[in-house]
Parts: structure tokens; sequence; C-alpha cells
């Protein structure tokens, strides 16, 4: 793998732009062999149908593990009756030997991390707990380390694994869903949860249109790629249209004031300076980002394809350690993705406006999902927010993973804007950006 990364770098760094497509694809040809294989979706742990999302997840766990979903099942009383840290202390030490499957470790993960959050944050931002018991640190730290995530409640968890249908043989609406574990706050959590939930399941063929995307470009079918970068445009915009059923579902006020502090982390968060002690798994305290977004393998999915990379350090730096809390299969997509040459490039170079305008097409509505999350973002945290007192508002316009939110993110859609091919940007550069090269 390395040795053909290299090679690419190689091919990038040239003395004079190349100026047709067919130049592009002879200097491409000698690299061409078994290691520049088409990406396979399966392959990857992506389902064609579901994107990200974990298929028919599972819900029940061998009665052994009824002490966990007992409790996280009713995780929301429990924290309001002040009683889950109570019940949580009580609970016995369990091996995580009975867990069978890659299911039963998706909703173990799940359910710990849910009982995790709850325990952390059940007095609210004034008390957090500073140290996690070992009957709860010590299988959730087993679990992670199998699974390859952080022992703390990811996107992979709360969003892509923590769904299931009321009616089993209906469709897949929002309307047919419910959430295996929530938090407080009613509709309005769970609501979050599902929406989000159905954003991803929105960018299914966009995923789909990623692979299709280097596939054309790895056999020269300028036909193909066309119809790749149509795919994930008309993907975008549903994701779009599913993002907007959050304000039927999501009350903002409710979802500020009390949903998001279930997802905050211990990482550069000021409620929790000295993060948090696992106990019997370090002595020394873990620090770990809250769930957020930017854990979504889905965007930076089209992001990687499309050569987007955040102008300012910190967020592609943020970005890239957010990484960590996707799955290993879904981490090394986005690395599959880096080590192919830039398409940004290729369409660049390859002479074709229609080329041109599909992926500039393409590029404009992921702007437009991201204009479009800006606006929710200032809805549903900045606006309430300026309502709260100084100091508590200065903290909650952060991030759930930590980041100052709305900087982050209009430097995201800005850098963004700036990938569309024709805006004064140097064409004849790479612009695979997270690649080891």
């Amino acid at each position: 793998m390395s040795s053909h990364k290299t090679a690419y770098r190689i091919l990038f760094i040239m003395p004079k732009p190349l100026e047709s497509l067919s130049e592009v694809l002879l200097a491409m040809e000698p690299l061409r062999g078994p290691s520049m294989s088409e990406i396979c979706l399966k392959d990857f742990g992506v389902c064609e149908n579901y994107g990200f999302v974990l298929p028919e997840p599972k819900t029940e766990l061998p009665d052994y593990y009824k002490p966990w979903m007992e409790i996280a099942t009713n995780l929301t009383e429990l924290i309001e009756s002040h009683q889950l840290r109570v019940q949580v202390n009580k609970m016995p030490l369990l091996s995580t030997q009975y867990l069978q499957g890659h299911r039963a470790m998706r909703l173990a993960h799940l359910s710990l991390g849910f009982i995790t959050m709850g325990y952390v944050w059940q007095e609210g931002e004034s008390q957090p707990a500073k140290t996690l018991p070992s009957n709860l640190a010590v299988p959730y730290y087993k679990i992670s380390v199998q699974l390859g995530l952080p022992p703390i409640l990811v996107y992979a968890d709360g969003v892509l694994a923590n769904w299931r249908k009321k009616d089993p043989n209906g469709s897949m609406e929002i309307q047919n869903l419910e959430t295996i574990f929530t938090f407080p706050g009613g509709q309005s959590t769970s609501g979050f949860l599902l929406v989000s939930l159905m954003v991803e399941k929105a960018a299914a063929i966009g995923i789909k249109g990623v692979a299709n995307a280097i596939n054309a470009m790895l056999t020269n079918d300028t036909d193909m790629l066309q119809g790749a970068f149509q795919d994930i445009t008309s993907s975008l915009n549903d994701m779009v249209e599913a993002f907007k059923q959050m304000h039927d579902n999501v009350h903002n006020r409710t979802f500020y004031g009390v949903v998001r502090l279930y997802f905050s982390g211990w990482k550069d968060n000021p409620l929790m300076p000295d993060g948090l002690i696992y106990e019997g798994v370090s002595k020394e305290p873990i620090y770990l980002s809250g769930g957020s977004a930017a854990q979504s393998s889905t965007v930076q999915c089209f992001d990687q394809l499309l050569g987007i990379r955040p102008t300012c350090e910190n967020a592609a730096s943020f970005l890239q350690r957010m990484r960590d809390y996707m799955l290993p299969k879904h981490q090394n997509l986005l690395e599959a993705i880096a080590s192919y040459p830039s398409i940004r490039h290729y369409v660049a170079s390859s002479g074709s406006e229609e080329l041109c305008q599909a992926y500039n097409t393409c590029v404009t509505a992921l702007v437009e999902l991201r204009n479009y999350h800006l606006n929710t973002v200032a809805k549903y945290i900045t606006i309430p927010a300026n309502d709260q007192p100084l100091a508590r508002g200065c903290i909650f316009q952060r991030g759930t993973g930590g980041t100052p939110l709305m900087s982050f993110l209009k430097n995201v859609r800005d850098s963004t804007r700036k990938a569309i091919i024709g805006r004064g940007v140097d064409e004849t550069q790479s612009f695979a950006w997270y690649s080891t090269l």
C-alpha cells in the first residue's frame, strides 16, 4: 500500500501541468496494477442500501447482560429521579465473553455508552462525575477495544446503531422509527437522533456514487463518472430534505437546554477540565470528545473524494482526529479513497465542460448542505445561547466535540466553496487530503 501511495505523490509533483485527459491517463497508466483495484463498499462494512447505517441493529442481548439492558432501557427515569448512579454502582462486573457477533458488540457498546453519558451528567453541568466505576468502565473499555472505538458514546452508536422499526414490515420513515435507548428530552432527543439517522440513510446512493466515481476514473469511463457525480448531487439534496425534519421533531430550547449536555465529552470541555477516570482501566484521566456530526464518515467521504480541505489547520486536524471515533472499516474506506489520484485534478485536466459542471454541481450541493447545517445550528444553539448568562452561553456555543462551533462550520463551508473548479485555485495540484502521502 505504501509503495503505490508514494508513486502517486511522484505523479502529481510535476514541473508543468498536465493539459489533457489523455496526458493524465498516460501518466497514470504505469501505476496501474493489482494495488489499484476498484473500490468495493462491502469490504469496508458499507451497505449499498443503508450507507454507513447499521442495517437491522440487534435490540436484545443474552439474559446474562440484563443488568446493562434494564438500566439503559430505563435511563431517562433513572436520571430524572437521580437514581442512575446508585443503580450503576450496584451493577455486577460482567464478562464480555458471551457477546457473539458484530451486532451484539455494537448493542453492548451502545448500551454502555448511554449509561456512561447518563452517569457522568446525571446531576447536570454543575456536578459531572469525575470517575467511572470499574463495573462499568472495565467491560466498556474491553468492548471498545474489540470494536476499535473509544469508550464514549460516538456517532456510530447513537445515530447509526440506535434504531428499530415500530412495524417491522413498514417503511423506513421517521414515523415508523424509534430509538433503542434515549436520554431526557422526550421527542426532542429521539427526534434529534432519528433525523440524523434519516440524513445518513439519504446518503446511501451518494456513498455508492463515491465508489463509482473512483472506479470510473480508473477505467477512464467519463460517462460513468458524470453519472456518479449526479448520484452524489442527488443524494446531497436528499440529505438536506431529510435534515428539514429536524424542525418538526426537535424543539430548539429543549435541545439546547437538555439534550446537548448528554452528548458532551471530556476533552476540550471546560466543564470537565480534568477528564474522566476509568476505574480499573487507567489511573490517569482519559480525555475523549463527545458525539459529533464530524464523526460521520459520510460527509468526510464526500470531502475526501471531492478534494475538500479546511483552510484552517485547527479545523482540518479536528476532522482528522474525529476519524478515531469511527469504526475501523469506515476509517479504512476514507484512507482508501485518499490513496487514489485526485479526482478533482482528473476532472480539471479533462478539458470536458460537462464533467467540470457535474463536479461543480456536486460541490455546490455540498455547500448547500453545510449552509443548511449552519442555519440549523444558529436556531438550535446560537439563539438559545444568547438568552443564557454570559459564562454558560460561551461554554455551550462550543460543539459537543469541543470545537468553537460556528467558526468551525463556516470555515469548512467556505473551504468547500473554494473547491469549485474555475475559482482561481491552482487546478494542477492534488486536492486529496488527510492522506499519508
